[in-house]
């Protein structure tokens, strides 16, 4: 299960293929439809058996089907949706760092048995939905689109972080000890504010080397019109 690295927010080139874009288009909503099936899927399934990890790991991959949702939106849009994207990205992350903190405080509160099929499950399906991820994308590696590289790039990465990142946390969540297990649940949501934070730095960047450049640039008309 993906939780950092996501639906890039760069503007799509304006010379890619039409065809090319539509198929694009159509895989990353397919992405984010399946990931949405895989979700309800799994939350269905916790309630079922009142599982109260396997409800979180579910609800987890509303997430992504957000992240691959906005990738899917900001394709080929103009600057301002771009920043509003980013703006969206970096909510979604910081809602992921407090459901993180939130599932953490509860499972202190109610400690959960260790159920090594469910468990087991969950990482299991955070790997097979990242190869497919990757192997849905790889028709479009060698694009020179900016997004379409960007979540290429970002699938293929994923899909090894992905593996160890569901790996260790099984491994976590069924040691004898609590703490390993905790202690993963305090690096995720770290991670996931740190994103939030780097999005929010970067876009304030972006609108000061903006309102620089909007200061030289009526510098200059000024400056023009004064030795006239």
């Amino acid at each position: 299960m993906t939780t950092i690295e996501k639906a890039p927010v760069v503007a799509a080139a304006p010379g890619t293929e039409r065809r090319v874009a539509r198929a694009y288009t159509l895989t990353i909503w397919g992405i984010a439809l399946g990931i949405l099936i895989q979700a309800v899927a799994t939350v269905a399934w916790a309630l079922a058996v009142g599982n109260a990890q396997l409800f979180k790991d579910g609800v987890d991959w509303v997430y992504d089907v957000a992240l691959y949702g906005i990738a899917a939106i900001v394709f080929g849009r103009d600057a301002r949706i771009e920043r509003l994207a980013a703006i969206a990205i970096g909510a979604v992350m910081a809602v992921a760092g407090l459901h993180t903190l939130y599932d953490l405080w509860d499972k202190i509160v109610r400690p959960r048995p260790i159920e090594i099929w469910t468990l087991g499950f969950a990482a299991a399906s955070a790997i097979i939905i990242a190869f497919l991820v990757v192997a849905a994308l790889w028709r479009f590696r060698r694009e020179d689109n900016p997004v379409i590289k960007a979540t290429w790039l970002s699938s293929r990465n994923d899909t090894i972080s992905t593996t160890g990142f569901a790996l260790v946390g099984l491994a976590a969540r069924v040691a004898p000890m609590r703490w390993p297990e905790y202690l993963f649940d305090l690096v995720v949501a770290g991670i996931c504010f740190q994103a939030a934070w780097a999005i929010w730095r970067s876009l304030r960047r972006s609108e000061e080397a903006e309102a620089s450049q909007s200061g030289l640039r009526n510098k200059a008309q000024t400056d023009a019109t004064g030795g006239l």
